[in-house]
Formats: structure tokens, C-alpha cells, sequence
């Protein structure tokens, strides 16, 4: 069952915790992974700012990007080695080149990878050999420096996790790649593997991994420098559960829901069966010991959202629903079906982020089916919910995505990095829908990527947000991800001709006319 998302909160006009999504503005959604270049994967480069200078030239003063964590298996950055840590596939090659780290003809083997997609494997076998290769130099040469900060004072100032992290990776690479909870029992725990023969063994390694860190966080902080110096904001992406196969788990396994003696989960996350999955999504991340986070006062979280917004202006937590109850999932397990609700802290957990950061921007993911008490949470903390306009069709007025039942305290998209295209989504909906969506936007339809920007660029919600497919209008071979599917997601990159096109052709004179008549500036 729906509920009104308008709800008033029912103790009575109590102030919500935060308010701050009070201007129109408009914003483009594109990880950087996709980004254009020459290096089989965007990254952190010259053509990040290329996009950056579409964005002031369009009116547009937001960058939504999904979580920059290192991706492991599957390569999805909702599921990272870290909740702290970069990925090193989007640092910049240049840069190392430019520091005499590499030469030109060594960077040949990743200039011939695709252009128009992320193929990992073949980044997996070329782009972490140049990594090495650089580091080995770095450590051989006189002191270098990226950014506005040295190799020492970056790793001091991120000690607390940066050493438990570097240690994971390192053992990891010594383990065959397999998870912590298959390593030997005294390597089964951060606290454990310090003292350990083999953690002294692995110096080198470690600094290496502390190296490629200390790269990535120099480039990010250029580009979000440049970012800000053209009036665009960095909208960043945290999932509100870590993987399991993390350094998060490894290092502090007594806030997380598992057999302290094997570091095997005893349940996971997930949803329960919906209309849409008849056994419910069985996620397996674990989950969080709730109590010992709150005998912590909220600490763990309050320091991942200080992370967070040193990388980001504005932070996205992914399915917000579960601070208010989760579904837990008993293992062992092979679907979604069996598990209960319990209940998460709620209101206490935000109260204390507020208290440690009172000018926190979040956005909260709250698509799908909400309970009241979910909308009692949203409402208290003021959080700014999500509307998907790709929803809002196919059924009656009632819909809550319909641009008639937006709210202004709302970020308002045609889709998302989990939706196909909105070309795509059209052209795979029955008639019905289609009919709908054309008789409802008074359109044809043959433009139904620009007809959806139109409707969310002058809809009530605050802040309304295109994914840059959209702008292209671009078909299902454009989609970044496919819930469900193990294999073929974040794959799709825009093209340099694309980037060009839509800098030099009307496109961004025309997003810029609409951000100005709906006000959006």
C-alpha cells in the first residue's frame, strides 16, 4: 500500500532536523566511470572538467555521481572493499606520466582498450600493472607530491582507515583474491593480522595501496575544486549497508551482525518477495549489531559521513527505508523469503549526525513501498525524498510520481542508474503505459527522453536531476545497470564525439533556456 508522502509528521509540528533543500536547481547524473577518454575507463582527468564546463554552460549546477569506492567482484560500487576508500581504476595515468612515474610508450597497452565501454577484465590485467609500476618508482624517487598535500601527511591524516585497509587489500592479494572469512584464522581480524608474520612480510605492498589512495584523493579533490570554481556541486552516493568482503567488516566485525568466531555473517539484508521479484532480493550484505553502534553514540556512521563529505557538497544514502526497519534474512539462505522486520534506530541515529553535523545535505533514497513509519522518519529528519517520473505512468492519478503529487522538499528524476533509458524504458512499456505517459505530457512521444526532462524541469520538486543517457537520448544500450544481473552492469561510457556534440551543438543552450524559465538557477 502507498502512503501519502505529504503525511504531516504526527507529533505535532515538531521541527524537522534538516532543512536545506530551499532553491530550484537542476543537476545531470553520470558516474565517472562513464566519463569519455582514452584510458578504457573515465577517470579523474581533463575530460572530467569537459563535463564540468557542459554543466555551467547548461545551467546546471549539480553532478550526481554513484559511490567512488574500489569495486571487487561484480565491479558494482554499491558492493566496495571499503566505505572510506577511492577506486583506483579512475585515477588519471596522465598525471602519473606527467610526474615521471610512467613513460608514453608504457601507457600504449591501455590507449588501445574501448573507448565506448569498461571492459574489467581487460582493466584488470593493464591498468593495476601501471599502478604497481608507478608506485615502484615513486618509492625509488626523490619526494613527489600530488595535490595540496604530501604522501606523509595524507596518510596521517586518514590513519583511521587507511592502515586497516591497506592491510586488507595487501592480504587479499596474497589470499588469491579470497574473501577474509576463507584466510587463516590469524588474519581473520585487523587486530589480529597486525601482529601477525605475515602482515610484517608485506610492508611494500601496504604502501602501495596507501600510494594509490593518496592519488585518487588528490585528483578527486582537483576536480571538485574545478567543480566548485564553476558554480557545480558534487550530489556523492553512500549505500546504507558495506559488503561483506570489506575492510569495514574485517576491521570492526563487533558492529556488524556476525559469528565473531568464523566472521561468517549469521543474517544478511535484503527485501522481502513484491510484485516485482517473486522471492524478494536477497542482497547479503550483513547487517548492522544496531546496539553496539548506539552504545557508540552513532561514531562508525558519524565518521562515514565526515568522509563522505570530504569527497561530496551533498550525499545520497541508498535505501533510507532500512533506518527505520530492515529485512533480516537468517542464514543459511537461498532467497529473500524468509526473514523479519526489526527495527533500526531511526530518529536516534539522525539526531546524533545532526548534533556532529548540523549542516549536513542528504538526499533520501525512499522509492518503493513506504510505511507510515517510514514517512513519519523522512518527515522528522527533513531529508529530501526521490520521485522516478519513469514510474509515474501506466496506472491512475493517485501515483505519487505523477508530477501533479510532487512535493517541493523532493528530488525529482526521469530515472535512475537502476532504470534503463528512458528511451529504452518507453519502448519496452505496453501500450497502456506508453498511452498514458503521451496523453498525460500532451506529447507524441517520439521525444520521450526531452519530454520527461521538460516535465521534471517544471515540476514542483527542488531539485530535478537527468541522467546524462537522457540527455542524449540514448536506447537500452545505454543502461548502466540492471538490478538482478550479475554481469554487464557499469559498463556504458559516453563517447568524446558525444561529449563534444552536446558542448557545441544548442544542447546546452536549450537546458540552460529551461532551467531559466522553471527557475532552476
Amino acid at each position: 500500500m502507498w502512503f501519502d508522502r505529504c503525511l504531516v509528521y504526527s507529533h505535532a509540528m515538531q521541527k524537522p532536523l534538516f532543512n536545506w533543500l530551499n532553491k530550484r536547481s537542476a543537476g545531470v547524473l553520470l558516474h565517472p566511470t562513464s566519463l569519455p577518454g582514452n584510458q578504457g575507463i573515465g577517470t579523474l582527468d581533463i575530460q572530467a572538467d569537459r563535463f564540468i564546463d557542459f554543466l555551467q554552460a547548461s545551467g546546471i549546477s549539480h553532478w550526481q555521481i554513484c559511490p567512488l569506492g574500489p569495486t571487487g567482484y561484480g565491479d558494482s560500487p554499491y558492493q566496495c572493499f571499503s566505505a572510506f576508500a577511492g577506486n583506483p581504476y579512475l585515477i588519471d595515468l596522465g598525471e602519473l606520466a606527467a610526474q615521471g612515474l610512467l613513460r608514453g610508450d608504457e601507457l600504449t597497452v591501455i590507449t588501445q582498450l574501448p573507448k565506448d565501454e569498461v571492459n574489467y577484465g581487460a582493466l584488470y590485467h593493464t591498468k593495476w600493472p601501471l599502478l604497481k609500476l608507478a608506485f615502484e618508482r615513486f618509492s625509488k624517487s626523490a619526494p613527489l607530491k600530488f595535490g595540496n598535500f604530501t604522501f606523509s601527511e595524507f596518510k596521517k591524516h586518514n590513519t583511521s582507515w587507511l592502515d586497516a585497509y591497506a592491510l586488507f587489500l595487501a592480504l587479499k592479494d596474497t589470499q588469491g583474491g579470497k574473501s577474509w572469512t576463507e584466510w587463516p584464522k590469524d588474519l581473520r581480524s585487523f587486530k589480529l593480522a597486525t601482529s601477525s608474520s605475515e602482515a610484517k612480510k608485506l610492508s611494500y605492498e601496504i604502501e602501495a595501496h596507501q600510494f594509490y589512495q593518496y592519488v585518487f584523493f588528490a585528483q578527486w579533490q582537483r576536480v571538485k575544486t574545478y567543480a566548485k570554481s564553476h558554480g557545480v556541486s558534487i550530489v556523492g552516493d553512500i549505500p546504507i549497508f558495506v559488503a561483506g568482503d570489506s575492510a569495514d567488516v574485517w576491521s570492526q566485525p563487533d558492529l556488524f551482525e556476525l559469528d565473531q568466531a568464523t566472521g561468517k555473517p549469521i543474517a544478511v539484508a535484503g527485501v522481502p518477495p513484491d510484485y516485482f521479484s517473486a522471492d524478494g532480493q536477497l542482497w547479503g550484505n550483513p547487517l548492522y549489531a544496531w546496539d553496539n553502534h548506539a552504545k557508540q553514540n552513532f561514531s562508525w556512521w558519524i565518521e562515514r559521513l565526515k568522509a563522505a563529505f570530504d569527497l561530496y557538497d551533498i550525499v545520497r544514502i541508498d535505501h533510507f527505508r532500512g533506518f527505520d526497519a530492515y529485512w533480516r534474512i537468517p542464514l543459511p539462505a537461498s532467497t529473500a523469503k524468509i526473514g523479519t522486520w526489526e527495527k533500526a534506530p531511526g530518529l536516534d541515529l539522525f539526531k546524533a549526525i545532526k548534533k556532529a553535523l548540523p549542516k549536513a545535505k542528504i538526499i533520501a533514497e525512499d522509492l518503493g513501498i513506504l510505511t507510515p513509519s517510514v514517512v513519519e522518519l523522512r518527515e522528522a529528519t527533513g531529508l529530501p525524498g526521490m520521485g522516478v517520473l519513469q514510474f509515474a505512468f501506466g496506472g491512475d492519478e493517485s501515483n505519487l510520481y505523477l508530477p501533479h503529487n510532487l512535493i517541493a522538499n523532493e528530488v525529482i528524476y526521469t530515472g535512475t542508474h537502476d532504470n534503463d533509458t528512458s528511451v529504452g524504458w518507453y519502448l519496452s512499456s505496453n501500450e497502456s503505459t506508453r498511452d498514458h505517459a503521451r496523453r498525460y505530457l500532451r506529447v507524441a512521444g517520439n521525444e520521450i527522453a526531452w519530454d520527461l526532462i521538460r516535465s521534471a524541469y517544471q515540476s514542483i520538486s527542488s531539485l530535478a536531476v537527468i541522467p546524462m543517457q537522457d540527455i542524449l537520448a540514448l536506447g537500452s544500450e545505454a543502461r548502466l545497470n540492471t538490478p538482478g544481473k550479475s554481469q554487464g552492469n557499469w559498463k556504458w561510457r559516453m563517447t568524446e564525439d558525444q561529449l563534444s556534440h552536446i558542448l557545441h551543438s544548442g544542447a546546452a543552450t536549450y537546458l540552460k533556456s529551461l532551467a531559466t524559465t522553471a527557475a532552476r538557477n
